[in-house]
């Protein structure tokens, strides 16, 4: 059986780090989680859940024995090793690339309406 106390100092470790890396806030563990969302992979998030599964059921005595032990600290590591590799810095950069590579896109679409507008109407 594991020990609920044992849990919790790693569970503190991802919510700084989702708080860190992705800027999640929230009450608990559970929150911040679905906070991020997308934001995360598939196998991050789903690992993430596990987690969380496993948090409220060490908080019932006779569930607490259903836990995995060995499988609860792999779906830790792989949630902690997917948030150290995110770079904040890196993924505010692509957000502003994306939205003026957008912006860029719509004036020259823009452009060239124009530009076909004056040929069709014979000014060009």
């Amino acid at each position: 059986m594991i020990d609920p106390h044992r849990l919790s100092d790693p569970v503190t470790e991802l919510e700084q780090l989702l708080r860190d890396r992705l800027g999640t806030r929230g009450r608990d563990f559970g929150v911040k989680l679905r906070r991020a969302g997308r934001r995360l992979p598939r196998y991050a998030r789903n690992a993430g859940r596990r987690i969380t599964s496993a948090q409220t059921k060490l908080a019932h005595p006779k569930l607490a024995r259903l836990v995995d032990q060995a499988a609860l600290d792999r779906d830790m590591t792989v949630l902690r090793d997917t948030l150290k590799d995110i770079d904040p810095k890196e993924r505010r950069k692509d957000a502003v690339l994306s939205v003026l590579g957008s912006v860029v896109l719509n004036l020259i679409l823009l452009g060239a309406v124009i530009l076909a507008f004056l040929w069709w109407r014979g000014a060009i």
